[in-house]
């Protein structure tokens, strides 16, 4: 992980006592709320339904044990005992005192921890695979990047008022793509050129909300040592070319929409050849310095399949079918990358409490070098797990609701928080969470189905990303009353869609039904192992619109 040094200290620490005179100053009038709001938001702090919603980054995703147990500390102290993790890999604050937000700060920053710009039209935190460093199927480690990207961002003058907020990825795995990233601003790709040298693959102008938009490659190969003289340039264009009219056509995808992904392209590129061998070029040393902070632990030479290990899975069904779900294989042998599911029954989706948090702080000292990840889809891995520990692992979950061997199917969900917190939703998400986890509790059925994205949105904004889901629900306001909107065929991987809409909005009671009968309408279809979005692709929206809008006889 990297590790502050005494300027990101001294840049954390003053940020923080200026964050503290300026919630003073609202606070005695002598600053106004209007003039109060972009200051907070920048620090990470929404007002929402009921209270405040102070969100704390995470870059790419990776957090200590100590800052595990800090988390759990503030959330008893300030809040109500839990946090919420994100899917842009943060963590959220739903309840504490706006005048209680200084002290959490200085509480973060002795842990190397912030809230920089996590809200506002600035550049939000950059993502990146939660296996990134361990996957047997990346290029090379993307972290160092991300890192890179971090600092580069931090504080940008230049970047602080974009107009509107600005979101970054970077992706080193050839054939998957856990990161959703091409519906950010800004989709990088590790790459390798002819002759073997190291660049990125740039696609811009994805995003979801109100125009959903799969991101457009402007360019194929970028080298290693431009990629910040580069992304300057992207945003210098979006800077002086975005609209700040209307923030419904604000982000960088209506931009390139409107100009043509090949016409932004051009633009980019004058703008970088005037720019591309200044004080923004990457050295070598730089690049090194960084990468120096993501060394590999102290792994054991291992066995990679210890005999305790296989008899286990021999033994016990449960176990073995966990492995296959949640356990990931690791590029050295003898290790293993486990995720840990928030995907419980009746606890809405990326909430976690405060004792959980120490307890998987606990696991984390104990079988994964003290480190964990956040995923874009609310889940916590250990990245680091030796084999032969995996059953002793297992079991520990188990008793935590940590276990429950649904990663990637239909109730390993996507959900905003929706109308219980949000001011902005139409309509609750979580309820409706609940009772489609409820409707589908049977792991033998889930396992038929295979591998089945199912998001969920409180309002258009799009937190719970159901453009992308292979089955989407949208909360909608329908003349004062909650209704849900159905989108079937959306994707995140490689192959990323937007879902098409199936048609008219349901009542929330009508939810786990509906949903019944489009699984229903795949079970009929499929062909072998396809999975759902394919035999959607394969069949399109009318048979399933035939049976869920079919008249009872």
């Amino acid at each position: 992980m990297y590790k502050y040094d005494g300027y990101d200290k001294q840049i954390v620490q003053e940020r923080t006592k200026q964050f503290r005179g300026q919630t003073d100053r609202y606070f005695d009038g002598t600053l106004a709320a209007d003039e109060f709001l972009p200051l907070r938001l920048q620090n990470g702090l929404y007002v929402q339904r009921l209270a405040p919603m102070f969100r704390v980054a995470i870059p790419y995703g990776m957090l200590s044990a100590l800052q595990l147990r800090k988390l759990a500390e503030l959330s008893r102290e300030y809040d109500k005992g839990y946090v919420h993790l994100t899917t842009r890999q943060n963590v959220q604050f739903n309840w504490p005192d706006l005048r209680d937000v200084p002290d959490m700060l200085e509480e973060l920053n002795s842990v190397e921890m912030h809230s920089i710009q996590t809200s506002g039209n600035c550049i939000r935190n950059t993502t990146t695979d939660q296996f990134a460093g361990v996957a047997t199927n990346e290029l090379m480690d993307p972290r160092p990047y991300c890192e890179i990207i971090r600092q580069w961002s931090t504080l940008h003058p230049e970047f602080a008022f974009l107009p509107r907020k600005f979101k970054i990825s970077v992706n080193a795995c050839p054939d998957t793509d856990r990161t959703a990233s091409l519906v950010n601003d800004i989709a990088l790709e590790l790459v390798k050129n002819e002759k073997d040298e190291i660049g990125f693959r740039v696609l811009v102008g994805g995003g979801l909300g109100r125009t959903p938009i799969i991101a457009s490659e402007i360019r194929s190969f970028l080298p290693e040592k431009h990629l910040l003289s580069y992304l300057d340039s992207i945003l210098r264009v979006y800077n002086m070319h975005g609209r700040r009219d209307n923030k419904f056509k604000a982000r960088i995808k209506i931009l390139v929409k409107a100009l043509t992904p090949a016409k932004f392209a051009e633009l980019v590129e004058a703008e970088w050849l005037n720019n591309k061998d200044k004080a923004s070029t990457l050295t070598q040393a730089e690049v090194s310095r960084v990468k120096g902070f993501f060394t590999e632990p102290a792994y054991a030479q291992l066995e990679n399949e210890p005999s305790a290990y296989t008899e286990k899975k021999a033994e016990h069904k449960g176990f073995a079918n966990w492995i296959n779900r949640n356990v990931n294989e690791h590029k050295k042998p003898g290790y293993a990358i486990v995720t840990l599911t928030l995907k419980k029954t009746g606890v809405p989706t990326g909430d976690i409490s405060d004792k959980q948090l120490n307890i998987v702080a606990d696991m984390a000292d104990k079988y994964s070098f003290g480190e964990v990840r956040i995923t874009h889809d609310h889940n916590i891995v250990l990245a680091d797990v030796q084999k032969d520990q995996l059953f002793e692992l297992w079991n520990e979950a188990k008793t935590l609701g940590f276990a429950t061997p649904n990663l990637g199917m239909l109730t390993d969900m996507i959900c905003c928080p929706g109308g219980d917190y949000c001011g902005l939703a139409n309509a609750k998400s979580i309820p409706v969470a609940e009772a489609l986890q409820i409707k589908f509790d049977d792991l033998d059925f889930i396992y038929d189905l295979g591998e089945l994205d199912l998001n969920i949105s409180g309002c258009m904004n799009a937190c719970g990303h159901h453009h992308i889901g292979n089955i989407g629900i949208l909360g909608v306001d329908k003349r004062g009353a909650e209704f849900y909107q159905v989108s079937l065929g959306g994707s995140s991987g490689r192959d990323a869609s937007i879902g098409k809409i199936l048609g008219p909005s349901f009542a929330r009671a009508e939810m786990p039904d509906v949903i019944e009968k489009i699984i229903n309408v795949y079970l009929e279809n499929r062909t072998n192992e396809e999975l759902f979005i394919d035999t959607f692709r394969r069949i399109g929206m009318a048979p399933f619109k035939e049976r869920v809008y079919a008249k009872a006889n």
